[in-house]
């Protein structure tokens, strides 16, 4: 008997509650990321109510594939309007700061390959009203593969290393998080932890309602304000569609044990607090806010980070994901998984080319400049 064949349709979300009982039964056999859960797409379709239409992947009767895309244009040098189909954004900066990781097409798993490259060739041959397909954040080999499937040139947008904690492993070996960091970092942590231990006990505490809940998420603001600044791209507690998208995933998710906020207090004084999504036994740390300290011994992150760190294993949770970005906390804690980055598959136009020939032309001068300049 022939095996079906994988075939992609598309149309507009029509009736919402199917789409969710279909994404959910589709993740239940998935091996995907928090940010392709319903968790987080169902809240992104209700708060921000994209135009977006469904690929949809069947083989036979059976769904095996599912992806929201969402068409937009972009304007760049006040000259240059694309055309863009984007996955899982909107194109609109202020929505789009929410800053999806991880991305990609939901598929059954061990089928996310095959059902990409259904999903990319229906994007390439049935659809011709796009100059760019906009993805990301995605695993810098999946934008490889994007680009080969549909025989596009590949722009990298932006790109970041991702660095983590296997807690499986770390059970495994039995030895205490703090051992297997160097020799540097653990000394900086049990200096740290000592001097707050001086103050009082140093505990985590979590909150015991949705609204206690949402009450740490607004108390880590000003900190994150501070460390991160509050112009465009810079700290998302800048951004009232920001905090309004993660209130509501809050309400919706925190009681269902989607979401867990908690607080580093030495005594009464709350040196750090964690926002992270938690996803099929994933710990993805999204964002926190810490204390500033006059004495630089201290640190409130390190600290933090390594009692949730050592909590989430003793929980039985697998992994530890500080996700995209190369701050030096991160790589003290954690070791590098992957490379993320977001990509542009630009069809052959003109103007994408000339922009392309510019971009690169400037970029050439720069290190020109810079060799020139170190003389």
């Amino acid at each position: 008997m022939t095996a079906a064949k994988l075939v992609a349709t598309q149309q507009a979300i029509s009736n919402i509650v199917t789409l969710r009982d279909e994404w959910e039964d589709l993740e239940s056999r998935s091996s995907t990321s928090v940010f392709l859960s319903w968790q987080w797409l169902g809240q992104w379709l209700a708060v921000y109510k994209p135009e977006a239409h469904v690929i949809r992947v069947t083989e036979g009767h059976r769904l095996v594939g599912l992806g929201l895309v969402v068409a937009t244009d972009e304007c760049r040098h006040g000259v240059l309007r694309s055309r863009c189909l984007r996955l899982h954004q909107t194109g609109t900066k202020a929505l789009d700061q929410i800053w999806i990781e991880y991305n990609g097409f939901l598929a059954e798993a061990g089928r996310e390959q095959e059902v990409a490259s259904v999903c990319l060739a229906y994007l390439g041959d049935e659809r011709q009203d796009w100059d760019e397909f906009i993805v990301g954040a995605i695993d810098s080999k999946e934008g490889d593969f994007y680009a080969r499937s549909m025989g596009l040139y590949k722009h990298i947008r932006w790109e970041a290393p991702c660095y983590g904690v296997d807690l499986e492993q770390l059970r495994r070996s039995g030895k205490h998080y703090l051992d297997t960091l160097s020799r540097n970092t653990r000394y900086q942590i049990n200096r740290s932890h000592r001097m707050y231990a001086q103050r009082n006990a140093v505990e985590l505490y979590r909150p015991d309602t949705v609204e206690e809940a949402l009450e740490m998420f607004e108390s880590i603001g000003p900190r994150h304000l501070e460390r991160w600044g509050g112009g465009t791209d810079q700290s998302g507690y800048a951004n009232p569609e920001f905090v309004r998208f993660h209130r509501s995933l809050i309400r919706s998710e925190w009681v269902k044990g989607g979401i867990d906020l908690v607080s580093v207090k030495a005594g009464n004084e709350t040196i750090a607090c964690f926002y992270n999504l938690l996803h099929k036994q994933v710990v993805y740390f999204y964002l926190g806010g810490m204390l500033t300290e006059s004495d630089n011994k201290l640190k409130p992150g390190l600290v933090g980070h390594s009692l949730c760190i050592e909590d989430y294993r003793h929980h039985g949770f697998k992994y530890y994901d500080f996700m995209g970005g190369e701050e030096q906390y991160k790589v003290s804690l954690g070791t590098f998984h992957r490379q993320l980055v977001q990509v542009s598959l630009q069809r052959p136009r003109l103007k994408l080319k000339l922009e392309q020939m510019i971009r690169e032309t400037r970029q050439q001068w720069l290190k020109d400049a810079g060799t020139e300049n170190g003389r």
